[in-house]
């Protein structure tokens, strides 16, 4: 036994080495195909090729040019060095357990300070939601009193344009479209002596009515009416008889 021993090991080493050698030059057409193909798409490829295939020219020449080693005949020499490469990879072993139950600890530690963490968000986000719902009907009754307050703005500050547009248009019509000097109607009786209303107040009259009692605008022309205020708004469409009653009219629905 002992003579046959070193006689398969030198025949599976040639094996071994020959197989290797076949897979080397497998490798180098691979490459060489593989860099012809390359060198077609990208020069900077074919560089970085290059230097592969001569790195892998050089270990393949090393690797033709070695001689396989015999192993001792002796079989205590051969127990020794297989002690020895046992001894390596428990050693190896050990280093890698070692590094394992030290990465371990280090995931638990991280792993209960990940708990720690998501039970303190889980609580805050609890927190919130409970705040939230305490204070969600204090900020719709802020919201619709905010509501209300805007809303009276801008009422107000419609109040404010209003009074505007009218003294302007006051202002105006007392400057273009002024009363008789004596602001009585000529037309009426003596006993009677009917004051005559300005064009702004007619005016006035007419934009109430309509706002007020849309369904029925009309206002009855009396003698407090002068007619040639009367004329001039029909004149200019700012307002209409009524169909029937000649002694009736109402504003023009500008907004509609």
């Amino acid at each position: 036994t002992n003579e046959v021993f070193p006689v398969d090991a030198k025949e599976e080493l040639l094996e071994e080495c020959e197989n290797i050698w076949k897979e080397l030059e497998e490798c180098q057409s691979k490459l060489m195909l593989l860099g012809i193909e390359t060198m077609l798409q990208s020069d900077t490829k074919l560089a970085l090729l290059m230097v592969q295939w001569k790195a892998l020219t050089v270990d393949y020449q090393q690797w033709h040019e070695r001689s396989p080693e015999i192993i001792s005949n002796n079989p205590d020499v051969l127990l020794e060095l297989g002690k020895e490469e046992l001894q390596k990879v428990k050693n190896d072993l050990e280093i890698m357990l070692s590094a394992v139950w030290s990465k371990n600890k280090q995931l638990e530690e991280d792993l209960k300070r990940e708990q720690q963490w998501y039970e303190e968000q889980k609580e805050m986000i609890n927190t919130l939601d409970r705040i939230e719902e305490e204070t969600k009907p204090q900020a719709e009754c802020l919201h619709k009193t905010r509501g209300l307050e805007e809303l009276h703005n801008k009422m107000l500050k419609l109040k404010a344009y209003r009074e505007e547009l009218l003294s302007a248009l006051g202002e105006f019509l007392e400057k273009h479209y002024p009363l008789p000097q004596n602001g009585r109607n000529k037309n009426s009786s003596a006993e009677s002596d009917i004051e005559l209303l300005a064009l702004q107040d007619i005016l006035e009259i007419l934009i109430n009515k309509l706002m007020t009692t849309p369904h029925e605008p009309y206002i009855t022309i009396d003698e407090s009416f002068w007619p040639p205020y009367i004329e001039l708004l029909l004149r200019f469409g700012m307002a209409l008889r009524h169909p029937e009653d000649p002694n009736r009219m109402r504003l023009e629905a500008f907004h509609k």
